[in-house]
Parts: structure tokens; sequence; C-alpha cells
């Protein structure tokens, strides 16, 4: 059988450890998990498309991914797991002449390490319990069949001035550099059943985990840290990527939590938790007058504690395209400055940006069971375009205060809600206008 192309990117940077893995599965594996219908609670007929397709979280991820033979995986241990299958070679770094003493350059060592792990029929790929110092390196296939890279902690890839991905949390004083043409810290790219777990993640320049152009991913327990007020930061970022799974992961950063950006559709998080950062964003969307989709978003389970945002969309002016069929749910905010936020003027300039009558619309959004404390006066703020208003937004069992009071407001601005249930802060009844409301 002809193997497809397959590409396997490892990067490393000294100045920031970069780890950087694309691959692609010898078969090709459609998506394969639908949602369940959840449209008893709310008008389906108002909202057919989305309300048929939308779980209510019992059922969110079951069988995300297909089980396959042809799996790339990236794991850290605190020993070699033993999990994997007994036939699978395991091709160690050491073996190939790795030092592991954080100053050696061991490089060529895994290059070589690769080279036997991609040709083996099935291998797992293992960086022991040290510190590598490595320079950036392209991991290529195709390779013959599934391959495991297992990280076994402490640390891995540590350079003298930057960040480290290791297995568990490691003090580590750095001097910041300046984040123009910085590295991202760790990006999967063009990949298809990648599993992610287990890693640590720390001081990046950049984007901290990046997912592109991958499909069938499922990510769980990272822990992502940087200074809250280092730029561009991201958490993990989700780019032109279908079907991924993201649990049970800590980000405190100085950028967003998670972003979500065009081309992205069936995207799934639970039991997220941010601070510090800018919370979880759709976006941005829409620059330079672009087109930009996005759809099929489920955060079900995060706490937010002490961002500037909670969960943000933000588009910009002249662009097109759409975000849509989004869901927000079972959500804690901790003094959070703009809990809930749509804003289709977004504009990361500083001078103001002009204003345009296109705009990607942002349509079909539910907002469900979002409770907590604002610090700023306004705790939901919906500012969308005139030219196209946002439409099918729905807000039920939501109960915002502001920070020290009792009292918070909602700014609504052309936008189409409904409520259901207690719903505090409510939209004001006039554009423009602040609504305030007793919350419980």
């Amino acid at each position: 059988m002809a193997l497809q192309k397959n590409e396997l990117i490892l990067f490393f940077i000294i100045t920031l450890p970069s780890f950087v893995l694309c691959y692609s599965s010898l078969h090709e594996n459609q998506l394969i998990d639908k949602y369940v219908d959840e449209a008893s609670e709310f008008d389906s007929k108002a909202y057919p498309s989305y309300f048929n397709t939308i779980d209510d979280g019992s059922n969110l991820f079951k069988g995300l991914i297909k089980e396959s033979a042809d799996v790339l995986c990236l794991k850290s241990f605190d020993k070699v797991d033993s999990s994997t299958s007994s036939s699978a070679e395991t091709v160690s770094v050491n073996d190939f002449g790795a030092e592991g003493d954080g100053e050696t350059d061991d490089t060529k060592a895994f290059e070589m390490a690769w080279k036997v792990a991609c040709s083996s029929k099935e291998a797992v790929m293992v960086a022991p319990k040290k510190t590598y110092r490595i320079k950036p390196i392209r991991f290529s296939g195709p390779c013959k069949s599934q391959l495991t890279v297992q990280v076994v902690g402490p640390s891995m890839a540590m350079g003298k001035i930057g960040g480290k991905i290791h297995a568990k949390p490691i003090n580590l004083s750095i001097d910041l550099q300046p984040c123009k043409d910085a590295p991202m810290a760790l990006t999967f790219c063009k990949s298809k059943n990648l599993m992610v777990r287990n890693l640590t993640i720390q001081d990046g320049q950049q984007i901290h985990v990046s997912f592109q152009k991958c499909m069938n991913v499922e990510v769980s327990n990272l822990s992502i840290t940087a200074p809250p007020k280092s730029p561009n930061t991201d958490g993990i970022h989700v780019t032109d990527t279908q079907n991924i799974l993201i649990t049970s992961c800590v980000i405190a950063t100085g950028d967003d939590c998670l972003s979500i950006v065009n081309g992205s559709k069936t995207v799934q998080a639970s039991n997220i938790t941010c601070g510090s950062g800018h919370g979880i964003s759709i976006g941005s969307l829409g620059s330079g007058n672009s087109k930009a989709y996005v759809s099929d978003i489920t955060v079900n389970g995060a706490k937010l504690y002490g961002t500037t945002n909670g969960i943000r969309i933000k588009t910009w002016q002249g662009g097109s395209g759409s975000a849509s069929n989004i869901r927000f749910q079972n959500i804690e905010m901790h003094n959070v400055t703009n809990p809930i936020l749509i804003d289709q003027y977004y504009c990361d300039r500083k001078i103001p940006c002009k204003e345009q009558r296109s705009a990607v619309e942002v349509k079909n959004v539910v907002y469900k069971n979002i409770k907590g404390t604002s610090a700023s006066d306004v705790a939901i703020k919906f500012d969308c375009s005139k030219s196209f208003p946002c439409l099918g937004i729905m807000l039920q069992d939501i109960n915002l205060q502001h920070e020290g009071r009792k009292t918070a407001k909602a700014l609504c601005n052309n936008v189409n809600v409904t409520s259901i249930g207690v719903v505090c802060p409510l939209c004001p009844k006039l554009e423009g206008q602040y609504e305030t409301c007793q919350c419980l």
C-alpha cells in the first residue's frame, strides 16, 4: 500500500524550547460524532440548524476520537509508560548519544531517534528524565504506523532563556525577550488522530500550544503558565482545526486562555481553569477585511479568576463570514472584568479603526448557567454591528453580580436576545441604556 505524505515537525529552540509536531495519519478518518438533540428546552424552530446538533453535556465527550491504528500521541510521564503495546519498539534519545545535561547540544540524537521510530512498524520514542538542550528540528514522515512520543518528567528542552516543556511544575527565572518574531512553544499542524496529555508548559514567548489544520484531536491535563503581563502568550490556540476535545487544563498567561479562530469547527472544551489572562475567546475574526468562519463551539464547564474577559467573541469591522452555533454553559466567574462579551468593533491598534459596514456575523449563541462576579459595572456587553446585528442570542440562568456589590449592568446594542429563567443583569429594553437588577 502506498503511504500518504505525512509530516511531523519537532521544533526546539534554545532561547525558547519549542515543540512542533505535524503528522497526517495513513488513512483518512472522517469526523465521526454527532451531538445529541437538546431542543426540548428551547425553540428549535427558531434555530433549527443549531438545536438539532447541540449537546447538553451528558454525552459531550463520548467517542470524540475514533480508535485507530494510526495515532500520534504526545504524553509526559514520571516513568516510561507501560500501557503501550508490548510489540512496540522503544526508541530512546539516550541510545543515540543524548546527554540530557542541560548543556550539550542533543539535536542530532533526537533526529536519529526520530528516524528509527518513524521507520519502525510500531514505536515509542522516549525522552527520559533529563534536561535536553535542542536546536530547531523538523520531523517528517511518512511513518509506517502508530507512533507515540513520551516525555518522561521532570524536564524537557530547557534553554538558557525562555521556558520549559516538562511533566511537573518547576520554578524558572527568565529574562523576557521581545515577542516580535518569537517562536510558539508547541505547535501541531496537519495532524490527524492526535492525543496530547499531561504536559506542563511554562513561560513561552508567544502562543504556548497551537493546533493548526488538525483533525480529530484530544487534549487533556495541560498546565500552562506565563507572567500576567506577557503579551501574545495565549495558552491554547485553535485555528483551522476540526473535531477537537480539550479537557482538564489549567491556564494562566498574559493573553487568551483559550483562543479559537478562523476555520475551526466542532471544538469542545470542558473543565477549563483560567486566570490570569484574557479569558476564553472566539476570535479575533475578520482582520484585514478577511473572511472568517467558526461554528459548533461548546465550552461546558470553566472557571475564570481575575481575567480581563470571561467568554468573549471578538470580530473586526470590515470582515465577513460568521461565528455561529456556539454554546457557553456551566461557567463560574470570579472578579472577571468583562464576564460576557460580544465585540464586533474589536480594534487591537493604537489608533482607532475606521468604521466599516461589513462585519463577521455572530448568530445562534447560547449562554447557560453562568454565575459569579464582575470586576466592572458591566457584566454583560453585546456591542454588535449596526449592519449585521447579532442574531439568536440566548441567555438562560445567568447570575452575575458586581464584585463587592449586589448589582451589575448589561449593555446591549444591535442584538436579538431571548432570556429564559432567571437572568441577571437583563438587556435593557432600549438600546444604549443599562439595565440593572438585584442578583440573588
